[in-house]
């Protein structure tokens, strides 16, 4: 991809991942946006999402995706920069526009918005790709959100795929199904091919009732034990689950002291459960770490706002008492 700034040495970050990241408009006073006189101008995207959540808890991570040359482009660029995210393979484009997506919740439902058709990301392919910055990394985490916006960015996505696999490096795939963006039968055989090519699978089990076409768990546990991924149910009543071709583990939720936007918790979920597998935990820690993180998201407004550092979640996790005065 074209650079806005020097390449950086192959020995890039350990967990890289790219897509579309948009403007976000939401309402200040918690009116619709049909109401509202007032907006919040914010930013987020799914996996730029990740690799802000990463960043924060320590982890050497990298973003790549287009973005318009304008200045919502730029502020986002030099934000997620500012996240200690590397962004030395992002490219702003005077091409096309930065996508846009407006948010409101009324009466404790989100209701998104997207303004994202022909936008800079959405004509990103294959070509902007650096093999060797694929090739350095350990783990290339992607979403069923980048081929969802085009023919080109779902070539992108398979390409990368195939190039991470080519240089050893694991794929962690997470479906984030928009059926604002693609209908499901559309969406159905990419994801599931998608989720075949994957070394992590993380769907949501809402997700998976759609994708296999099924209510009956017990038929989802054996799907999912004919892919060769260990996958990350997301979403169940209490617990997320670690299914492996043996054995299925619930690793308990944490529960959040408020919620404030759950936007944005499957992502603190994947930043969490990325850094504990970078730490060399075992699948059940780094969850439990993922479902941590994920509760500590939805306790603040915007789609990563709320990600905490890795001192925060230790903290938590080991019973550290807060010490106010």
């Amino acid at each position: 991809m074209t650079t806005n700034s020097q390449s950086q040495a192959v020995t890039g970050p350990d967990i890289i991942t790219f897509g579309e990241t948009m403007a976000l408009l939401m309402p200040s006073n918690g009116k619709g946006l049909e109401y509202s006189s007032e907006l919040h101008s914010l930013f987020g995207g799914a996996e730029s999402n990740v690799a802000i959540g990463v960043s924060r808890l320590g982890g050497k991570v990298g973003w790549f995706g287009r973005l318009g040359k304008d200045p919502m482009g730029r502020l986002i660029y030099k934000k997620i920069r500012g996240e200690g995210v590397d962004v030395s393979r992002a490219e702003l484009t005077a091409e096309a526009p930065t996508g846009l997506m407006m948010r409101e919740m009324i009466m404790g439902k989100t209701s998104v918005y997207y303004y994202r058709k022909n936008s800079a990301a959405s004509q990103m392919s294959a070509k902007h790709f650096d093999e060797d910055y694929i090739a350095g990394a350990k783990i290339l985490h992607i979403t069923g959100i980048t081929p969802a916006l085009s023919e080109s960015c779902k070539e992108a996505a398979f390409e990368a795929v195939r190039l991470a696999r080519k240089h050893g490096v694991k794929v962690s795939f997470d479906p984030n199904l928009r059926l604002k963006l693609w209908g499901i039968d559309e969406a159905r055989p990419v994801l599931l091919e998608l989720a075949k090519l994957a070394d992590i699978f993380l769907p949501g089990l809402d997700e998976l009732k759609l994708l296999y076409q099924t209510e009956d768990w017990d038929v989802i546990v054996g799907k999912l034990r004919e892919l060769s991924a260990v996958s990350i149910v997301k979403g169940g009543e209490n617990e997320t689950y670690v299914v492996t071709k043996d054995s299925i583990t619930a690793v308990p939720y944490f529960k959040a002291e408020q919620v404030v936007d759950t936007v944005g918790a499957g992502d603190g979920f994947c930043a969490g459960f990325l850094v504990g597998l970078s730490k060399e935990y075992d699948y059940a820690e780094a969850v439990r770490i993922g479902n941590l993180v994920g509760s500590l998201i939805v306790q603040t407004e915007g789609d990563w706002e709320g990600a905490p550092t890795w001192e925060q979640v230790d903290a938590i996790l080991n019973d550290v008492k807060h010490i106010e005065r």
